[in-house]
């Protein structure tokens, strides 16, 4: 089973919440993300093993909000540092063509670069 990460993912605690494509409940928030798949912090411990269907809302130009549905298998859960938290790694299974394009702008949007000191 997989428990170690070889790709690095940004860190996006608390900004994007995913939710469950059917039911439109939330599930918690987008912890980080790659191409190749996300970890989602979650209030409940969620089922290892198990393919979930997910969406992203990302709010849009002139308030609209784009959808991003994703099919994504539970590899891992265990409980976060954070009281009554888990954290839950998937494996993406089912993902949008612009879903990289996506991943390279949260990456950019959430990235901080040092300034240049001039002297």
């Amino acid at each position: 089973m997989y428990t170690e990460r070889r790709i690095e993912r940004h860190q996006l605690p608390y900004y994007l919440k995913l939710f469950n494509r059917y039911t439109g409940q939330p599930m918690g928030y987008l912890g980080n993300i790659c191409e190749e798949g996300l970890m989602l912090i979650s209030d409940l411990p969620l089922l290892v093993g198990a393919d979930f269907e997910l969406q992203l809302k990302i709010p849009g130009s002139e308030g609209g909000v784009h959808h991003v549905n994703l099919t994504a298998t539970c590899l891992w859960c265990h409980e976060d540092v954070t009281p009554s938290h888990y954290d839950s790694g998937f494996m993406l299974l089912k993902a949008p063509a612009e879903f990289g394009g996506m991943v390279d702008a949260l990456r950019h949007y959430f990235s901080f670069y040092p300034l240049s000191a001039s002297a």
